[in-house]
């Protein structure tokens, strides 16, 4: 699995990574949990709160997003984006 994600303010992307788990043993949820970790640490980002939309969202387009109200610190972009890469 890749995990793509991407900081946006405004409408600019201010940074993006790229988070990787190849181990086929592990249930998907698993892998999108350790990727979804890494990628916010790759990002500098802390790990926002998943909702029920996200989970709808993912499982429907296979990207979601998050916005500041879904992070327990202060943030000073306007969503991070994220996507499984194919």
């Amino acid at each position: 699995m890749k995990l793509f994600g991407r900081i946006v303010k405004d409408t600019k992307t201010v940074k993006d990574a790229l988070a990787e788990n190849n181990d086929d043993t592990a249930a998907f949820r698993d892998r999108l949990e350790e990727c979804f970790i890494s990628l916010c640490a790759e990002l500098d980002v802390p790990v926002p709160l998943w909702l029920k939309k996200n989970t709808k969202e993912f499982a429907a387009y296979r990207r979601t997003f998050f916005t500041p109200e879904q992070f327990l610190e202060e943030v000073t972009f306007d969503r991070l984006e994220i996507r499984v890469e194919t």
